[in-house]
């Protein structure tokens, strides 16, 4: 994986991290319990997926950086 790669998956991560957190906050008052439940299921859910990138996008990124100290293979 580059460097590219990785930071985009770091970048993902990070949006989804704050866009589904602004989501919770601003579910507005006065729905269902079901309406509430479903939200909470899909916030948890995308913010393990973003959990998930951020880690694979970090390992990437050192994994790269050990490459690129290495120098040249031959």
């Amino acid at each position: 994986m580059t460097r590219g790669i990785a930071a985009f998956l770091l970048v993902v991560a990070a949006f989804m991290i704050f866009e589904w957190i602004n989501l919770g906050f601003n579910l507005a008052p006065g729905h269902k319990r079901s309406f509430y439940v479903v939200h909470g299921i899909l916030i948890g859910v995308n913010l393990l997926v973003a959990l998930a990138l951020g880690v694979v996008g970090l390992r990437g990124w050192r994994a790269a950086g050990r490459r690129e100290e290495a120098g040249p293979r031959g």
